[in-house]
């Protein structure tokens, strides 16, 4: 669906798979900093919106997903992750409950996808799934305790579930900031995103979802033998770094860039953006046993690692929180 927010005057539209809504709107950092000052606010109503009713969603849920939900509290921010048989990340839901239904919001164009495995699984189970997109949009601020929803939003920690219809009236009149203020943040705080810094091979540990979105103690779930056996037993083939590239250079390595070390590819560059502060900036996905001190390429751009997942994450190992930043 197209924003009626890409009618403000600057607007400039994002690319797949974020079209439909604005990358900017004529000023890139001045957009960040006014996010950051809680006076803007994102426009991700490309994003995909689901409901999940019915007294027995959250133990259903506790029992497909990587997140313990079986006693979420309403109100409660959560992330979990939907794996295959072999552990893979397939789908990465942002939730809460609100004491009557799930909302989730997921990546444009996972969410038919999600919504016909959750059906397929319902069985004799008392659940309804919905996909509600029409219907909400999603917006996000930097901190959501800062601002007053209209009537009917749904509040997802910093992310409100807006219905569609207002999404004009800009959430009280707050200054639009686009998409790429929101990616620069994000890539900042070492939040990965599904399908930039994901590929058909990830397991969760590989991008710090362990502890976010997975819990490690929880019953079974599909794809829960190759999550503890890394845990337990072994160590993830590659790990998320965050690159700070060199600024003199006047391009940004795109998504799927091949990160090299030495000449020699060891992983791919998952998102890049320009910060109003650290510069260019950038996540990539690289093989574990990199050394975590050796300078990289991407594109032609020189890079420097900074640690997200460190090498030995698995065998028990927990990544520090104080690597972790803000993650949402």
């Amino acid at each position: 669906m197209r924003s009626p927010l890409l009618d403000t005057p600057g607007a400039v539209a994002a690319e797949a798979p974020d079209a439909g809504v604005a990358g900017h709107y004529g000023d890139p950092f001045a957009e960040q900093r006014a996010l950051l000052a809680g006076e803007a606010m994102v426009d991700r109503s490309n994003r995909e919106v689901v409901r999940i009713s019915g007294p027995d969603r959250l133990s259903w849920l506790n029992s497909l997903s990587s997140q313990k939900l079986d006693d979420l509290k309403p109100g409660q921010p959560t992330q979990t992750l939907f794996l295959d048989a072999q552990g893979r990340v397939e789908h990465h839901l942002t939730l809460v409950d609100d004491g009557e239904a799930v909302w989730g919001h997921v990546e444009p164009g996972t969410g038919a996808g999600l919504v016909a495995f959750l059906d397929k699984m319902r069985f004799m189970l008392r659940v309804e799934v919905a996909d509600v997109t029409a219907e909400y949009a999603v917006v996000s601020v930097a901190d959501a305790s800062r601002v007053t929803p209209p009537e009917g939003t749904i509040v997802i920690g910093d992310d409100l579930l807006l219905p569609r219809d207002l999404l004009a009236e800009r959430l009280g009149g707050m200054r639009p900031a686009g998409l790429w203020a929101y990616e620069a943040l994000r890539i900042e705080e070492h939040s990965p995103r599904l399908g930039f810094e994901t590929d058909h091979k990830t397991i969760p540990h590989e991008v710090g979802w362990i502890g976010t979105a997975l819990h490690l103690s929880k019953g079974c779930y599909k794809g829960q033998e190759t999550v503890a056996r890394v845990h337990n037993l072994g160590h993830p083939p590659r790990r998320l770094v965050f690159l700070h590239l060199d600024g003199s250079a006047d391009i940004l390595p795109g998504h799927g860039t091949p990160v090299l070390n030495g000449g020699e590819e060891v992983g791919f560059v998952g998102s890049s953006a320009r910060h109003h502060e650290l510069g260019p900036i950038a996540l990539a996905v690289v093989k574990r046993t990199v050394p975590v001190e050796v300078p990289l390429e991407a594109g032609g751009v020189a890079a420097s690692q900074e640690v997200v997942v460190p090498p030995d994450a698995g065998r028990n190992v927990q990544i520090d929180p104080a690597l972790r930043r803000r993650i949402r």
